[in-house]
């Protein structure tokens, strides 16, 4: 099998925000973002693959601060984990006024993305040759973020919840249960 540094595949991408990318508060308009975030990412798991590369989810998306009409806005995107056909890409980004040279990290996520051949079919990915402890943090965190969502996801189907166990978590919070539920 083969492996890759993450080194190998990073991309970042660079884009000075213009007028037309603002929403109607003047700021950059988040999905603008997304898109930019997207496209950094897809080209990191393509590069690493060699392979057209799909969004298959986005895990947690936080925009921790607003982005300005005339930053550059600049998405790092790096190979996190590695499974059989699919990838997790960690993607930074940053906002950085020029006049002033001050940066603000504005956001952080992870996208898995599935490698897929010219007919559609998911393909086999390189592995991940970690180098440093910071490989391997990076790895096992991907690891456990997995095994969070997979309990979520099961904790919460439809068919097996159980609305009785959780009522007293509501009483906590800015929320009304109507008599036909107690």
């Amino acid at each position: 099998m083969d492996y890759k540094t993450a080194e190998q595949s990073q991309i970042t991408l660079s884009e000075l925000m213009l007028p037309s990318h603002s929403n109607f508060s003047g700021k950059i308009h988040g999905g603008h973002i997304l898109n930019l975030m997207d496209q950094v990412v897809f080209a990191c798991s393509s590069k690493h693959s060699g392979h057209y590369c799909v969004t298959a989810s986005v895990n947690r998306v936080d925009f921790l601060h607003p982005v300005e009409v005339g930053e550059i806005l600049t998405l790092r995107a790096s190979i996190n984990f590695t499974g059989r056909t699919s990838m997790v890409v960690g993607v930074r980004v940053d906002s950085e006024n020029i006049q002033t040279g001050k940066s603000n990290h504005c956001n952080s996520s992870y996208f898995t993305m599935v490698a897929k051949d010219s007919s559609g079919e998911n393909v086999p990915v390189p592995g991940l040759l970690l180098n440093d402890k910071e490989d391997v943090r990076r790895y096992v965190r991907s690891i456990h973020r997995q095994e969070q969502r997979k309990n979520r996801d099961s904790n919460f189907q439809p068919e097996s919840f159980l609305v009785n166990e959780h009522l007293a978590e509501l009483e906590q919070h800015n929320v009304q249960v109507t008599d036909d539920l107690v």
